[in-house]
């Protein structure tokens, strides 16, 4: 008998078994995280707050998607890849109303909440791209997901700059200028997947 070792089919197996066992929990990781950055957000008046939660709340979706689609063909993978970037643009489009809205009616934000909570979803998602380092490159939903938790990273900082923002002008307009920037990232970020989706989705038609 074949040591599975060696076997093709055996490697396919146990690298979904992987990808599935680190999707599981970083899709944890991101629903307890958004349950607290929205929380956080709502009450301390912070627009980067509610838009980093959303984007948690985007990737947990966007984990949920993949871990489905682990064990699935090429197309429905860029099928599943279509979905993750039109939920990335909607959130994308969220943030940007919010920040809309607060410069209509503007708010002070907490800058120590924002800071704080800041800080907490940058451990969590530090985390969260250690584990998905190794399969940036296994195939389109990984990359994709990968994608996310890199995005997340510079989110995190993004939001820290607003609470130190926030501190030193006594003003929400560092708050909000980081949403937009936010909302502009889940935007491309969006048009990346939803292009590379495309993409593939051609490729594999017969």
């Amino acid at each position: 008998m074949a040591d599975c070792c060696n076997d093709k089919a055996c490697e396919i197996d146990a690298l979904r078994s992987r990808q599935s066992s680190t999707l599981k929990i970083v899709l944890g990781v991101n629903a307890v995280m958004f349950i607290v950055e929205l929380t956080a957000g709502l009450i301390g008046n912070s627009v980067s707050l509610v838009a980093d939660s959303l984007d948690m709340l985007g990737d947990a979706l966007v984990y949920g998607f993949s871990l489905y689609v682990v064990a699935r063909s090429s197309t429905m993978k860029a099928r599943v890849a279509l979905l993750k970037g039109a939920v990335m643009a909607a959130f994308g489009l969220f943030v940007l109303g919010q920040a809309i809205y607060r410069i209509v009616f503007p708010q002070l934000p907490v800058f120590e909440m924002i800071g704080a909570i800041g800080l907490l979803a940058l451990a969590a998602n530090s985390l969260c791209f250690y584990l998905l380092w190794r399969h940036r490159a296994d195939d389109i939903n990984m990359n994709s997901v990968w994608l996310c938790s890199r995005n997340d990273i510079i989110a995190n900082i993004s939001v820290l700059f607003a609470a130190a923002g926030v501190w030193l002008t006594h003003s929400g307009w560092p708050d909000i200028l980081v949403g937009l920037a936010l909302a502009a990232l889940f935007l491309h970020s969006a048009w990346l997947v939803l292009r590379t989706a495309t993409t593939a989705l051609r490729t594999h038609q017969p």
